[in-house]
């Protein structure tokens, strides 16, 4: 066939068809006076390009697929999860216009100041987030460990969030990026590291008293002594070779006492805003800390 040929029976245009074979899409053969010339089998490539377009794929992955270096499943594939990227962005940027446009008109230039630190999309402020929480890590743990703690203090970003989601998302952000708060934290790390002599015991005697401690913190129970409480003071002790007494206690206290301080309290209730979750890991931790101080006192 001709080029000619070749768009009537395919409905692309012939400039197109140019194109596609200038890019290598389409693989033409010239004829003795130097035309483009195509065999049937073009035509249902220049089908599958055309249906590919339509579906928002590049050229190079056309062109990948085409020649047998992608397959099919592949390549679309990977423009789902670029549209649902592009989505997730959008849905991020459509809740922060109305978290702006919903706010009282006197607080509005100072949630959008608020804002500010989002704007950038989800996947940003998460990486803000994800390093504060990284910078509270001050001794050698297994990537697993990590891995656990991060995504425990570190909610993923809504895919489709509200209003609300949005400004609690950057309220964390915020957080985030207070100095002093970050220089407290780590000072205290720095304290409670060189204290620390079996950091994986102590890691999993504070999970067996978070999971111990999360029901009561749901039922809305109030912080006191009780077994639960000693569960997470024995972790504390083995995990720095002592043992439980009063005294243990009442030295225990300041060194954990930092997680109670009002701007984490206020992160974990943002956390819970954003994820909807009653008993996150540092909310429950903080009822552990209020009833070793009320056991205490």
């Amino acid at each position: 066939m001709g080029i000619g040929d070749l768009a009537a029976l395919t409905g692309v245009p012939v400039r197109t068809i140019r194109f596609y074979c200038d890019e290598g899409v389409l693989e033409p053969w010239r004829s003795a006076g130097g035309h483009r010339r195509f065999d049937p089998a073009a035509a249902d490539r220049l089908r599958l390009v055309r249906r590919l377009r339509a579906l928002g794929l590049g050229l190079a992955a056309i062109t990948a697929v085409l020649g047998g270096d992608r397959s099919l499943e592949e390549a679309v594939a990977a423009e789902r999860r670029a549209v649902d990227a592009e989505l997730s962005a959008l849905a991020w940027r459509r809740a922060c216009l109305r978290a702006v446009e919903d706010a009282d008109p006197a607080d509005r230039a100072a949630r959008l100041d608020l804002l500010a630190a989002v704007l950038d999309g989800a996947p940003a402020a998460r990486d803000v987030l994800m390093e504060f929480w990284r910078r509270r890590i001050l001794v050698s743990l297994p990537k697993e460990a990590v891995a656990g703690f991060l995504q425990a203090s570190v909610p993923e970003p809504p895919a489709d969030p509200v209003p609300e989601q949005v400004v609690a998302y950057a309220g964390m952000v915020a957080l985030a990026g207070d100095r002093s708060l970050v220089e407290e934290l780590r000072e205290r790390g720095r304290v409670n590291a060189a204290w620390v002599v079996d950091e994986p015991t102590l890691i999993t005697g504070l999970g067996e008293a978070i999971e111990m401690a999360a029901p009561l913190v749901i039922e809305g129970r109030e912080p006191g002594p009780g077994p639960v409480l000693d569960h997470f003071v024995a972790a504390h002790a083995r995990g720095r070779a002592e043992r439980d007494t009063p005294r243990f206690r009442r030295t225990l206290l300041p060194a954990v006492a930092m997680e109670q301080d009002p701007r984490l309290r206020r992160y974990w209730s943002l956390f819970g805003e954003v994820t909807g979750e009653p008993a996150a890991s540092g909310t429950v931790i903080t009822w552990l800390i209020d009833s070793l101080e009320r056991d205490v006192a």
